[in-house]
């Protein structure tokens, strides 16, 4: 059984920087296709980044601009989103997904 469990989040000021942690379980994690995707209040879900090839390749959506880093712990099974100079713009749930599979989600909530 595929089980994703997301923490991390919190409140934080603008310019402040969290840690997001995903706890993974039930697959193939070393070789799987990682994302974080993230859903404000009233609006659709967004991609936020991908990472792949074991570890060794990411992406991120646009709107991240050099301010967030995916990574992944094979060892641990965990993946995790380091979010810096965040924007009140970023506040929302933040989900890891694998293929159809998503956590219950950790809320981020960014004000000053």
């Amino acid at each position: 059984e595929v089980q994703l469990v997301e923490s991390g989040g919190g409140l934080v000021q603008p310019g402040g920087s969290l840690r997001l942690s995903c706890a993974a379980s039930g697959f193939r994690f070393r070789s799987a296709i990682m994302n974080w995707v993230r859903q404000a209040p009233g609006k659709g879900v967004e991609w936020v980044s991908v990472i792949y090839n074991g570890g060794a390749s990411t992406k991120y959506a646009d709107f991240v601009r050099g301010r967030f880093t995916m990574s992944k712990d094979n060892a641990k099974n965990t993946l995790y989103l380091q979010m810096n100079n965040l924007e009140p713009e970023d506040t929302a749930i933040y989900y890891c997904q694998y293929e159809d599979f998503r956590g219950q989600g950790t809320q981020v909530t960014v004000s000053g």
